[in-house]
């Protein structure tokens, strides 16, 4: 059966060559067979399908006649896998693929897809067990989703299917071939004698013309600068750099006035965070939400709720749930079957850029505003106006309003308005908050404000 697949195939793109020669003989790019390629040398996950799927669309575009893949990888995500698969396989256009060193777990599944494989020589092709990062067998939900899609792909490329599950599962038995107890894995010669590989090659140009395929000009997909950008922005280490960037521009925002470049900081850094890994499908709609919903908690608690209670923890619990989440892929078919232990990874890069930013925050903060420093002197007064100089309050009477009692006109967050006598004063709670209507005392005074406290709270 694979050998008539295979003697189809080669006719039809002989053909092909053949019909674009005698329709457009005076063109001479119409006469060449456009082979389009590109590489998946890195672990599979969502980078690489966004990679594949850019390349077959652009591929279709150009009228490629074939389409080349040059592998090297150890496997990677599922899920990133069996959307590569499903590309290859709605393709109109041929796909080929050369392994010139390893095909191995979900790089097996994809190469399976394909309608030729070869290798090249000391290549490997197999071992598709699905494993989590530590390299231990996932639960056998994840074997039978792994095998089904190994099945089917095989099926659909005129393969072996048997032979495909035992590239999943030991416990498979294929009379000569996997009764070891062990993963299968080919080596070329033994890829090519079970027709899961039509040939071995030392290059693309062997590979070219082992198939047969003489006059041909090959395209190569080269990646955009915003491609290169987004793989920059998803890496951990910037993601991690954006999160110190997100949570430290918001505590710059709360222990300033008004709205200014910490917050404007902060939204940018979000962008940054949310947009490639939108792009990569790594973060979903809902985990952005949550992200948002968790600002918006943690707002109302400081704007509207005094102290801090639960608004304000769920807020920070929405946050990290939604800024974790959307650094983690899934590995299975449900929505919720995500890598634990890339899950832990991210909550860790997380927490740790949560910490470092607040106390960093802190640090900044203080240094920015000492006069020790030449930058501080320019964010402060370093010289003090001492009233035996000859300096003295603009408001002289402010030193006649001690110990005189009023009531809070606003909620003093720690600042507001009082009144004291029927004269509106703007006054600072000593300490927490005081709520509209206290009645007050004052108990001290310092820039053009009262400093007050509850009355209640005097002794």
């Amino acid at each position: 059966m694979r050998l008539i697949i295979n003697y189809i195939r080669n006719t039809s793109l002989i053909i092909l060559l053949l019909v674009s020669t005698f329709l457009k003989a005076d063109n001479y790019d119409s006469a060449v067979l456009k082979v389009y390629t590109f590489d998946i040398k890195e672990m599979i996950a969502k980078p690489v399908w966004r990679t594949t799927k850019m390349a077959i669309e652009q591929a279709e575009k150009e009228n490629a006649g074939l389409i080349l893949i040059q592998m090297n990888t150890y496997g990677g995500l599922l899920d990133a896998a069996d959307s590569i698969r499903t590309k290859i396989l709605d393709t109109h256009i041929p796909v080929y693929v050369f392994i010139d060193k390893n095909a191995a777990s979900a790089g097996a599944l994809i190469s399976i897809a394909c309608d030729s494989i070869y290798m090249a020589p000391g290549s490997s092709i197999g071992a598709a067990t699905v494993v989590n990062q530590s390299g231990e067998q996932m639960p056998d939900k994840y074997q039978s989703y792994m095998r089904s899609m190994m099945r089917s792909t095989a099926e659909a490329t005129g393969r072996d299917p048997k032979i495909a599950q035992a590239m999943v599962d030991p416990k498979i038995y294929v009379p000569g071939i996997s009764d070891s107890g062990q993963v299968l894995t080919f080596t070329p010669s033994e890829a090519i004698k079970y027709g899961f590989c039509d040939g071995e090659a030392d290059n693309i140009k062997e590979v070219l013309k082992d198939a047969g395929i003489t006059h041909y000009k090959i395209i190569k997909h080269n990646l955009t600068a915003t491609d290169k950008i987004i793989g920059w922005l998803v890496h951990p280490v910037i993601s991690g750099i954006l999160i110190i960037i997100i949570i430290g521009g918001i505590y710059f925002e709360l222990q300033t006035p008004g709205i200014g470049f910490p917050l404007a900081a902060a939204v940018i850094a979000a962008l940054l965070y949310f947009a490639p890994l939108y792009l990569e499908g790594l973060a979903n709609h809902w985990e952005i939400l949550m992200f948002i919903v968790g600002l918006i908690l943690i707002a109302v608690e400081i704007f509207a709720i005094p102290g801090f209670g639960i608004t304000g923890i769920l807020g920070i619990v929405f946050m990290i749930a939604g800024l974790t989440l959307s650094m983690v892929g899934t590995v299975g078919p449900g929505t919720f079957d995500i890598d634990l232990s890339g899950l832990a990874r991210a909550f860790f890069t997380v927490i740790i850029a949560f910490f470092l930013a607040i106390f960093g925050s802190i640090i900044i903060t203080k240094q920015l505003f000492n006069t020790k420093y030449a930058f501080g002197n320019r964010l402060a007064l370093s010289k003090t106006q001492q009233v035996e100089e000859g300096y003295t309050s603009a408001s002289k009477g402010y030193e006649n309003m001690l110990h005189k009692s009023g009531t809070a006109k606003t909620i003093l967050r720690p600042a507001g308005k009082v009144d004291i006598g029927g004269d509106m004063f703007d006054a600072t709670a000593l300490t927490g908050y005081i709520e509209q209507g206290d009645e007050i005392i004052v108990v001290g005074y310092q820039t053009g404000q009262l400093i007050v406290k509850k009355k209640e709270n005097v002794s």
